[in-house]
């Protein structure tokens, strides 16, 4: 891939396929819970409203359930399709200009993340410019827009950190770590590599049993006319991402151990060929 310009089509199509993919799977987990992980009988009325639910926002409810479930084949291929759509578009990832060039193979994971936010933001822009055309233009605002913004927004927000950590943007401050001999700062990376992994744990064990059985396994929604499932979706995301937060910054921990500290903080300092990649990158030359 090293003759392929960043940005070319394959950067765009996947990540949103992915996108596309992993938007119609979590619409449509109801299915998935009911068929994979049913609910016992003295929760029979949660199954119920969990079906209803399903019902009312199911997008293809003239497909059958496959397998005598509730799960379509739409519903399944979108699911099954996620893990191989995920493992091209790591394949097909091509290091942008300005990006931390020296990465593994396990880096690309965080990359591509960082691929799929760039087709969330945009997707998130688009939702508001449409509610603000037809809120102002014609008179006729939506219900969902503002909504589906925020559900948006909070998946751009967690996953922009993994991809953030693995290219070290993340604020640091040098103030007294510069001055300190290379043994001691090695001291201090562990130190916070190992306070991250602390807090990471902490919270994985406290919150799990509220994030992933009363929130996910219920499919608690926010409860509007949209009723998207906020609370289902990103209560979990937030554990998770912070799993992935822990492993990256470990990772980095390890690929950064013989490099001269000065040669990570270079990329902090705008100097006058990054304003040149900038103005090229903005059409202005």
């Amino acid at each position: 891939m090293k003759d392929e310009k960043p940005g070319n089509i394959k950067e765009w199509i996947i990540p949103f396929l992915f996108v596309f993919c992993a938007g119609w799977a979590i619409w449509h987990a109801p299915a998935f819970i009911l068929d994979l992980w049913p609910h016992d009988a003295s929760k029979s009325s949660l199954t119920i409203q969990m079906s209803e639910m399903h019902s009312r926002k199911d997008v293809t409810p003239n497909l059958p359930g496959l397998f005598g479930g509730v799960a379509d084949i739409v519903d399944w291929a979108a699911l099954l399709l996620l893990p191989i759509i995920f493992y091209f578009g790591t394949k097909t990832l091509v290091l942008a200009q300005m990006e931390f060039e020296d990465h593994s193979r396990i880096d690309k994971i965080a990359m591509f993340i960082g691929r799929i936010v760039m087709i969330l933001i945009i997707s998130m822009t688009s939702v508001m410019l449409y509610e603000v055309f037809v809120r102002y233009a014609i008179e006729k605002p939506t219900l969902w827009a503002n909504e589906l913004t925020l559900w948006i927004g909070g998946f751009v927000f967690l996953l922009s950190g993994v991809y953030a950590m693995q290219q070290r943007s993340h604020i640091r401050i040098f103030i007294l770590y510069d001055v300190m001999p290379r043994w001691m700062q090695h001291v201090c990376d562990v130190m916070w590599v190992a306070l991250l992994w602390f807090f990471a744990i902490c919270l994985v064990f406290g919150s799990y049993k509220q994030v992933f059985i009363n929130k996910f396994y219920k499919w608690q929604t926010f409860g509007t006319a949209f009723d998207p499932p906020i609370p289902a979706t990103i209560q979990p995301m937030i554990l998770i991402v912070i799993c992935l937060i822990s492993l990256q910054a470990l990772l980095n921990l390890f690929a950064d151990w013989n490099k001269d500290p000065a040669a990570l903080t270079e990329k902090d300092i705008i100097d006058q060929e990054e304003l040149a990649a900038l103005r090229k990158s903005a059409g202005a030359d």
